[in-house]
């Protein structure tokens, strides 16, 4: 499974940006997929996953209410809308994939920059 992440830059506080997940390799609906993100001098930080149904979602709390996760299963794609963002949120995003019975994200992508500025 490759994955390949895409629509980071910069954006100011309180604006919008929406990223991008296309997946390659098996099929892709077999897959729990999810978003994290890594500041300078931090651990990388659970942002959001979706079940592969895309009937489940999980937000970390200093991101509900503000981004939101979606999937499209036929075109082998997960979308992470982040609205209201704040310079905190500026990070490495890396999108994530893991088979739906396990707890470990075993495929990442190369990571994408977003930045927020004040």
């Amino acid at each position: 499974v490759q994955l390949q992440a895409s629509g980071g830059g910069l954006v100011q506080a309180g604006g919008s940006l929406r990223l991008s997940c296309a997946v390659s390799g098996r099929p892709f609906s077999g897959y729990d997929m999810g978003w994290f993100r890594q500041s300078p001098g931090k651990e990388r930080e659970f942002v959001v996953s979706i079940s592969w149904s895309g009937d489940s979602t999980n937000y970390a709390d200093s991101v509900k209410g503000r981004f939101t996760i979606s999937r499209d299963n036929t075109k082998k794609r997960v979308d992470l809308q982040m609205n209201t963002m704040k310079p905190e949120d500026t990070a490495v995003y890396y999108c994530a994939a893991k088979y739906s019975w396990s707890s470990d994200f075993k495929y990442w992508g190369q990571g994408t920059q977003v930045t927020v500025s004040s």
